[in-house]
């Protein structure tokens, strides 16, 4: 069994919010093991009072960070020497720096260039530059989304045995009073995309398969999936309504699939 990956998480409060607080560990808890927490803000400025209970329930250090002037980001620079000296200490594999802040796009490449993995977390709004300097970047907007509307399906579920004189009622005031929020909710998720659209993708995914398959014309779909990740560092089949990388692929309808026990392999569909 290898051992896990040792990796420092450090938030901008400025520019993330605390409702993806538990989306930024559990995504980074897949990866290894948080050696390092860390957040850091002016927690003297009553904006990030919502912050309190989430960093005591989750055990994340607060780091004062007084600003002082105004129009410039001293919380930016406390994290990014916060970083390069956790970096010297040799005690970790990796960072994980969650901002929406294009001002951290060279630290994410000096990390890098020092060997270290770098995940990325933000808002659907976080320019280019910082997604494209780190290895792998998660939308947390889009993360959010998708759990909430898991959390609706569960809550639709466990009231199913209503009665259906109750039923008419909801539906009635749902009529009544919904219509025009539920055009606000889907045009909010509309706006949710990631900024690697589906047609870069396909482009991907025929180059990919045409360069890299084996001599039976086939790519194994974990192959196929670490090329995309190392050609995209936003990619996550999450971001486009699947929880599952195969069912992705077949949605896209270019390959073939094949499976053998757990092995999944793909090709072209013009291969025969």
């Amino acid at each position: 069994m290898s051992e896990e990956l040792k990796l420092a998480v450090l938030i901008d409060a400025d520019n993330i919010s605390d409702k993806y607080v538990k989306i930024i560990l559990d995504e980074t808890a897949k990866s290894g093991v948080a050696t390092y927490k860390r957040i850091y803000g002016d927690w003297t400025n009553p904006r990030l009072v919502s912050w309190k209970n989430v960093l005591l329930d989750n055990s994340i250090s607060p780091i004062q960070q007084y600003s002082y002037t105004t129009g410039k980001n001293a919380t930016d620079s406390a994290m990014i020497i916060d970083a390069m000296d956790i970096l010297y200490s040799n005690t970790v594999d990796g960072f994980c720096i969650a901002s929406s802040d294009s001002d951290f796009t060279r630290l994410a490449a000096r990390l890098r260039e020092s060997g270290m993995y770098v995940t990325g977390m933000g808002e659907s709004k976080t320019p280019k530059p910082f997604i494209s300097a780190c290895n792998q970047f998660k939308y947390l907007d889009i993360l959010y989304s998708n759990q909430q509307d898991e959390e609706n399906a569960i809550r639709k579920e466990d009231t199913a045995t209503e009665t259906t004189v109750v039923k008419a009622a909801a539906k009635a005031v749902k009529i009544k009073r919904g219509t025009k929020a539920a055009s606000a909710v889907k045009k909010s998720k509309e706006e949710l995309k990631p900024q690697t659209d589906l047609k870069m993708i396909k482009r991907a995914i025929i180059s990919l398969v045409e360069e890299c398959s084996d001599d039976d014309e086939w790519m194994l779909s974990a192959e196929l999936g670490n090329q995309l990740g190392k050609r995209f560092p936003d990619f996550d089949v999450r971001n486009y309504g699947h929880s599952k990388f195969s069912s992705f692929i077949k949605s896209l309808n270019i390959l073939d699939c094949e499976q053998e026990r757990n092995i999944v392999r793909f090709r072209l569909k013009s291969k025969k």
